[in-house]
């Protein structure tokens, strides 16, 4: 790849060698996982965007019983779309938990790698092959990044833009991660890197989901690149950020890093690696 991925040496050495192959053209063999609440405005949209991006993908969306009808707009655009997916939980219970249970429900059809993004276009579909592409270059964990060179966000107030970018060196430099982007949800996994990283509850559930599994993969010893994005004010529907959530982050960190190994990753058998399959 170019040097628009900036590498991070977060580990003490990559995580593996070769693993399976992952098509970044057509995104055969690729999961595409997409938590929703309340996006009935926008999900026909982005279902549409990032099948046509990626015409060979699978895309599941994990929708919490959103009220608006979410849920059931994808169900109806699944009957045209055999490769759309929905993963209906039974109430809101936290952007975490959703994501993991689609992860492990994704994991189930044997994916080359799974792709998590959110579904208000704040994270452009435009992206999704860079991202698949540092995988088929020997990344383990893809992530997009809004701060490396080439990144940024677009229309934050600058009290977002500063929080954000703070939060992120605070998280990377509490748990040592060794990348500029901690708290972004855009990410592509090797699968057999994401299959070792839930085996264990989580311990934070809400936005400290994203700096925890980026720990985890760290504990892991994965191959972590960061690739550069564009991240925009989402364009529809609302955000579901709140003061509470952002303490749980703050607060979670500490948390993270006096837990022992054992919690968060399982034990790999001596010469194993997390990444490829």
């Amino acid at each position: 790849m170019s040097a628009t991925l900036q590498e991070s040496a977060a580990s003490g050495g990559p995580a593996g060698g070769a693993g399976a192959v992952v098509d970044a053209v057509s995104g055969a063999g690729v999961t595409v996982v997409i938590p929703t609440y309340n996006e009935v405005a926008g999900i026909g949209a982005i279902l549409a965007a990032v099948r046509a991006v990626l015409p060979a993908a699978r895309l599941l969306v994990v929708d919490d019983r959103s009220p608006d009808g979410t849920g059931e707009a994808v169900r109806a655009a699944s009957r045209q779309d055999p490769r759309l997916e929905l993963l209906s939980r039974p109430a809101r219970q936290g952007l975490g938990p959703a994501y993991v249970d689609g992860f492990r429900q994704a994991l189930r059809q044997a994916p080359s790698a799974v792709v998590q993004m959110d579904a208000d276009f704040s994270h452009r579909p435009e992206y999704l092959p860079g991202l698949l592409a540092a995988l088929g270059a020997g990344a383990d964990l893809a992530l997009g990044s809004r701060y490396v060179a080439g990144g940024g966000t677009e229309d934050w107030p600058w009290q977002r833009r500063l929080t954000s970018r703070l939060g992120s060196r605070y998280a990377s430099a509490v748990l040592g991660l060794g990348v500029q982007d901690a708290t972004g949800g855009f990410r592509c996994w090797r699968s057999r890197l994401l299959e070792a990283a839930v085996v264990q509850p989580l311990s934070l559930r809400q936005f400290g989901f994203q700096i925890e599994m980026a720990y985890r993969a760290r504990l892991l010893g994965a191959r972590v690149v960061e690739v550069p994005i564009r991240f925009p004010d989402r364009r529809l529907g609302q955000s579901k950020m709140r003061l509470s959530i952002t303490l749980e982050a703050l607060l979670g960190v500490w948390r993270l890093r006096v837990l022992p190994r054992a919690a968060l990753v399982p034990a790999a058998p001596s010469g194993s690696a997390p990444g490829g399959r």
